[in-house]
C-alpha cells in the first residue's frame, strides 16, 4: 500500500472511530416570545415579567417582540410559520388565540397549528367610565343610557372580537341600552382617551385600569365575576345589578406545531418555575395565576378548545366583521 493511500485509510479510520458529537442542549441561544399586541398592555406586561424570570431558568435571554395588527392574528401567524425548534413562542389571550380567528381571514388553524405550553394568568374585566359621567352606580348608568340612547361612546381596545367587544355586545342586549363603539389599536391608548374624557365607557382587563380607578381618574361600575374580585373587593360585580355578565381574560403560551416534546417540557418547566417565584407573584398580584395543576400543556389545550367552542358560535351569530 502506498504511503498516500495508507494515510487516507488512517484518516478515514480516525473519523469513523471519533465519538459522535452530542446535540446542543436546548436552549443554546436567545428565545423570542411574540406578543401580538402593542407594548404597554397587560399581555405585554405579563410576557415581560415572565421573560425576565425565565431567563434565569433557561440560561439564555428571552426577548419579547410585539407584532400588532388584525386582532393579534399577524403575531400568531408569525409563530405558526416559525421553525418548530422552541426558539419562537406565542404569548396571547382570548382575543388573539380564540375570537380573532373567527373574524379575520387567517391561513392557520389556531387550535391545531400551535402546541400548548402552559396556561398562565387570568383576570376579570371592569366596566369603567370617564370621571365626569353623570352616573355613579351601575344601575344609574343603565338608567342614563336608556334615557340617552346612542349618545355614549364605548372604547373598543384591540379589535372587533376582543374581550371588550364581546362584553360590549352582551351588555346592551341584556340591559336594553345602546352606545357607539370607538375602535383603538390597543388597551393603552383606549385607557388614555377615557382618562382624557374623549370616550365615555370601556370594558377592559381589570388590571389595566385599576390604578386609575384608585387614583380617581375614572369610575368603576362593575367587575365581570360571579363573586367580588379579591384584588378590589369594594367594586361590585355587574351581576349584583341583575346583569349576569361573567368574563375572564386568560393568557397562555404556545409553540409552533411539531416542536419536540422535550423542548416543550423544558419551556414549561421554566414557566412553572417563574410562576412560583415570589417576586413574579408580587408583580402579578392583581391577576389570578393558574393553579399548579393547570400550568400544563394538557390544561391549556383543553381550556383553549372549550373557549373556541364557547365563543365562535356567538361571534359568528353576531356576524362580527373586521373593520
Amino acid at each position: 500500500m502506498s504511503p498516500r493511500l495508507l494515510s487516507a485509510v488512517i484518516a478515514v479510520s480516525l473519523v469513523a472511530a471519533a465519538p459522535v458529537a452530542s446535540e446542543e442542549a436546548y436552549p443554546s441561544r436567545p428565545l423570542t416570545i411574540v406578543v401580538p399586541f402593542s407594548a404597554g398592555g397587560v399581555t405585554d406586561t405579563v410576557a415581560r415579567i415572565l421573560a425576565e424570570r425565565m431567563r434565569v431558568s433557561l440560561g439564555q435571554p428571552v426577548i419579547v417582540e410585539n407584532i400588532t395588527g388584525a386582532g393579534g392574528t399577524l403575531g400568531v401567524s408569525r409563530v405558526v410559520r416559525a421553525a418548530a425548534d422552541g426558539y419562537t413562542a406565542s404569548l396571547g389571550d382570548l382575543t388573539s388565540h380564540v375570537s380573532s380567528s373567527a373574524i379575520f381571514p387567517v391561513r392557520y388553524d389556531v387550535l391545531n397549528d400551535l402546541q400548548p405550553v402552559a396556561l398562565l394568568t387570568s383576570a376579570p374585566q371592569l366596566l369603567v367610565g370617564k370621571r365626569t359621567m353623570p352616573a355613579t352606580r351601575l344601575d344609574e348608568l343603565i338608567a342614563w343610557l336608556k334615557s340617552n340612547p346612542d349618545t355614549a361612546s364605548a372604547a373598543l381596545p384591540g379589535a372587533f372580537g376582543s374581550g371588550g367587544h364581546l362584553s360590549g355586545l352582551y351588555f346592551p342586549k341584556s340591559t336594553g341600552t345602546r352606545f357607539q363603539f370607538v375602535p383603538y389599536r390597543g388597551g393603552a391608548p383606549a385607557v388614555q382617551d377615557l382618562i382624557a374624557g374623549h370616550v365615555d365607557l370601556l370594558f377592559t382587563d381589570a388590571t389595566n385600569v385599576l390604578p386609575y380607578v384608585r387614583g380617581g381618574q375614572i369610575k368603576a361600575y362593575g367587575v365581570t365575576t360571579k363573586r367580588r374580585w379579591a384584588a378590589a373587593p369594594d367594586i361590585p360585580t355587574i351581576d349584583e345589578f341583575g346583569v349576569p355578565l361573567y368574563f375572564s381574560l386568560w393568557r397562555g403560551l404556545w409553540l409552533p406545531k411539531g416542536t419536540p416534546q422535550d423542548v416543550i417540557a423544558r419551556l414549561n418547566a421554566a414557566v412553572v418555575d417563574a410562576l412560583v417565584d415570589p417576586a413574579v407573584r408580587q408583580q402579578l398580584a392583581d391577576q389570578e395565576i393558574a393553579p399548579p395543576g393547570q400550568q400544563t400543556p394538557q390544561a391549556l389545550a383543553a381550556h383553549h378548545k372549550s373557549e373556541i367552542e364557547k365563543w365562535w358560535p356567538i361571534i359568528k351569530a353576531a356576524n362580527i366583521k373586521p373593520e
